[in-house]
């Protein structure tokens, strides 16, 4: 045997070798890398889930990063419907646990939930405005008594929201607005402007419900804005908003109250020219004809989604293809938002298939 012809061929194969179990490596890498990425994640984008909780709120924020904030939790009972449908759609994000839960306040359509949630799937940490401030209410009372319950077992972190709190949530920036009654005491930057829209929102005598407590958050991703401040009602949005514009502009607007007549000043929704706005309404609650013709009459806006048709706003509503779910038997359809850091955001149908994308305009 030529023993220099058997050495070179040896090391030939070792390095052949060695190259193979690299690339098969780095493939391996490679593969469990993917693997801790969102299921549905999309490089650099937020996703927002916006839960059918049949006239409740519930909605998903999930960062590039893999970071997730629920902003409430829906309803109690229904077998654990509305829990279900959230954990359908953090398993469609990739998600196993939920970071942050916010809830906006104790009635029973946004904390009822809370229970059913944590025995489904593993929470971080509940941020929410204090003690439940409708104590006459025993329904109330008996939601935030459940919420205290599930608190008292220490498996998790809590915050107290205020005014001005940044929530520490990575990938976005969560800015706490309204909280137990109060809100921002200096208007954001780049806002601060003469608010015309005051003149024309009559004036209403204040709300002594848990609504008026509501946690309302301003979200911001790259030069993309969201709004949601949960119930807040007619009067402090214009205690707010009134004489000069404390937000400044938005892109996107989750509907106040799910669309019911108790808010959606024009004080507000005229203010803040919103490019899309998102009703989290049921069939039979919320969609109020009035707040239904206030959000389509918003100067600028280009479109406006419900998570259901209204029966009370029949030939009001949108066109169906803004429709989550249409007349009749419920499906349970969510509607999923993919926004991008330069502004533009695309809406997901998933009763159509259909997405629409909303480019950001021209520098305001």
């Amino acid at each position: 045997m030529n023993v220099t012809k058997w050495i070179g061929e040896s090391m030939c194969i070792r390095k052949a070798h060695r190259a193979l179990t690299a690339l098969a490596c780095a493939l391996a890498l490679s593969a469990a890398a993917l693997a801790q990425q969102p299921a549905h994640s999309t490089p650099g984008k937020l996703h927002i889930y916006f839960v059918d909780v049949e006239g409740g709120q519930s909605t998903l924020f999930v960062t590039p990063g893999g970071q997730s904030l629920l902003i409430d939790t829906g309803w109690p009972d229904n077998h654990g419907r509305d829990a279900d449908r959230i954990v359908a759609v953090a398993k469609r994000a990739g998600l196993h646990r939920i970071d942050y839960v916010l809830l906006t306040h104790y009635h029973i359509d946004h904390t009822g939930g809370v229970p059913n949630l944590v025995a489904r799937i593993p929470v971080g940490t509940f941020i929410d405005h204090g003690p439940n401030r409708q104590t006459s209410d025993p329904e109330t009372e008996g939601v935030y008594e459940t919420y205290q319950r599930v608190l008292a077992t220490g498996k998790y972190h809590r915050i107290l929201a205020h005014p001005g709190l940044v929530l520490p949530v990575q990938g976005m920036h969560v800015e706490v607005l309204t909280s137990d009654g109060k809100f921002i005491a200096k208007p954001l930057p780049g806002a601060g402007q003469p608010n015309p829209y005051c003149k024309v929102s009559e004036v209403r005598s204040p709300d002594q419900t848990e609504n008026a407590r509501s946690n309302g958050v301003l979200i911001t991703f790259g030069r993309l804005r969201i709004l949601d401040l949960g119930d807040l009602t007619w009067d402090r949005e214009m205690d707010m908003m009134c004489p000069d514009n404390r937000i400044g502009h938005v892109d996107l607007l989750v509907v106040s109250h799910h669309g019911w007549y108790q808010s959606s000043s024009p004080a507000l929704v005229d203010a803040i020219t919103p490019r899309v706005a998102i009703m989290d309404n049921g069939a039979t609650k919320g969609g109020s004809i009035p707040t239904v013709r206030t959000i389509r009459a918003i100067p600028g806006l280009a479109a406006e989604y419900q998570l259901h048709y209204s029966n009370e706003a029949g030939a009001g509503n949108p066109p169906a293809q803004y429709l989550a779910n249409v007349q009749g038997p419920d499906t349970g359809n969510y509607l999923e938002v993919t926004a991008s850091r330069n502004g533009n955001l695309s809406v997901y149908n998933p009763r159509t298939g259909k997405t629409q994308t909303y480019a950001e305009p021209s520098p305001r």
